[in-house]
């Protein structure tokens, strides 16, 4: 057997651990019962320990270092030797104490989040925080970094990506989309009460699951159930799962997180299926993840193609509701621009400075000149200064989000940077299929997929984030893309 096919057979028993890994962790949000919370995270730090274990033995270093003087190897192989090798050097830098550890702390800092939200207090997760800011941290030192901490965090998750790149992308949210919001906000606000009728809980999974289909995601490779907080995994090409959540007074609710969640299985279904366990089987970076969740949510899903295409399916499952809901008056609904508390309802243009205000309270917390304890009153002002709201409570606020409890600091703006990916995927896409939006107003999203299949999900990690989408459009990520796109929609939306 060549070296190759030896790190092959390694990689993928190491994924069978990882993927038992994250069956674990979906149990954990959708089924588990309470009292199994300590007995799980004792179970996922085996797990965790087992594979990084495994994973950092020196036989796998021996084989990645041959194989990086193999001339034979094709791009595809090189690509994972890269990555694996870069994963490797990171990895041995961290003990199996250490990653037990952080495995123990995530695992309980999750169910003491999920009592907090409930009970809208953030006293009562403060400790558990602590200890995962406490633990990142050293995660950070572990790591390296030059200018800031955060740098090794983000990296975790956009590789390349640094705090000096985002504070200049996050500058131009303030500077370029904080007028167009100033505008908006000097006309009428359009009308959503009616997106907040009553719609009853199994009428709305239908009706998301009718949704799902129609995008193109495989039932017979996937699964749609309910958390209190939406989100997407996978344990292959042939076992993805997403979930949502349902407000029986707030169709919106279920609705776009279903949508959202859908883009990143569409992108897990899509990749190559006989690469599994290897990076050329794997997802380039969450950042390229979220441009297919934010993609299929909001230039998509919000657009007018959608609303002539899709109108229809909310008419046939909540035709009460819907009988006097006209497609313009619906298109307009669904694109209301306000301020509003949480993030994963938040319309796409204020979604950005939902994004802005976790990014700088991240970046202070790993550099040590935020303590955890002035966290909520950092917070609340700055949803003050950015969107002009008075946080009401801790459910709304500070506790909304599950990232921090899993230990994800770093994460935050690949929502943002997804966001603005997508902008320019739509305007390529259009470039390529001019007949596109007649194509949706068909409900056919046949040509859209096949374009993400080919030019992103097929690619595995082939590439990086910079260098696929340089190849896609013929530059790297430009902000302007989004403006365009932002700006010619709104302005017809409000007359601006």
């Amino acid at each position: 057997m060549n070296k190759f096919k030896t790190l092959q057979n390694k990689m993928s028993e190491l994924a069978d651990i990882a993927n038992v890994m994250s069956l674990a962790h979906w149990d954990q949000e959708v089924y588990m019962p309470e009292k199994a919370a300590m007995r799980r995270g004792q179970q996922m730090a085996t797990l965790s320990g087992m594979y990084h274990e495994k994973f950092t033995d020196s036989e796998i270093g021996k084989l990645l270092d041959d194989l990086l003087l193999d001339k034979s190897l094709n791009a595809m192989e090189q690509s994972d030797v890269f990555w694996l090798k870069r994963e490797y050097d990171r990895s041995i830098k961290f003990t199996k104490e250490f990653v037990t550890n952080k495995s123990i702390v995530v695992s309980q800092s999750f169910m003491q989040w999920d009592k907090a939200k409930v009970a809208s207090d953030f006293s009562m997760f403060q400790d558990s925080l602590e200890k995962v800011v406490a633990i990142v941290r050293e995660e950070a030192a572990i790591l390296g970094f030059e200018d800031h901490p955060y740098d090794a965090l983000i990296d975790l998750y956009e590789p390349g990506m640094t705090v000096k790149k985002l504070d200049k992308l996050f500058g131009d949210v303030k500077t370029e989309l904080k007028p167009l919001l100033d505008k908006i906000r000097n006309k009428e606000e359009g009308d959503e009460s009616f997106l907040l009728q009553f719609f009853p809980k199994e009428d709305q999974l239908q009706l998301s699951e009718t949704i799902l289909e129609k995008f193109g995601f495989d039932f017979k490779a996937g699964r749609q159930d309910i958390s209190s907080h939406p989100f997407c995994t996978s344990f292959s090409t042939d076992d993805v799962r997403v979930t949502t959540r349902v407000d029986e007074h707030d169709l919106a609710n279920s609705i776009w997180s279903t949508v959202h969640e859908c883009g990143h299985a569409l992108y897990e279904q899509g990749l190559p299926s006989d690469r599994y366990g290897m990076p050329s089987g794997s997802t380039i970076s969450l950042g390229i993840h979220e441009s297919q969740s934010r993609f299929w949510e909001n230039c998509i899903a919000r657009s007018e193609g959608f609303v002539e295409g899709y109108h229809n399916l909310f008419r046939t499952q909540f035709p009460k509701q819907f009988k006097e809901i006209n497609n313009a008056k619906f298109y307009q609904g669904i694109n209301v621009v306000k301020p509003s508390y949480i993030r994963t309802e938040a319309d796409e243009l204020t979604y950005h400075f939902h994004i802005m205000i976790r990014y700088e309270i991240e970046k202070e917390l790993v550099k040590g000149t935020l303590k955890v304890k002035d966290v909520r009153e950092v917070w609340n002002q700055k949803y003050k200064e950015y969107l002009g709201i008075e946080i009401v409570d801790d459910a709304k606020g500070v506790l909304q989000d599950v990232h921090w409890s899993h230990g994800g600091i770093g994460y935050f703006p690949t929502y943002s940077l997804g966001s603005f990916y997508a902008a320019q995927w739509w305007h390529f896409i259009q470039k390529e299929y001019p007949t596109v939006i007649n194509d949706l107003k068909q409900m056919d999203t046949t040509k859209i997929l096949q374009w993400l299949r080919t030019n992103i999900h097929q690619q595995g990690r082939l590439y990086t984030a910079e260098e696929l989408c340089s190849k896609l459009t013929g530059e790297p990520l430009n902000f302007n893309y989004f403006m365009k796109y932002a700006t010619e929609k709104y302005s017809k939306i409000y007359s601006l």
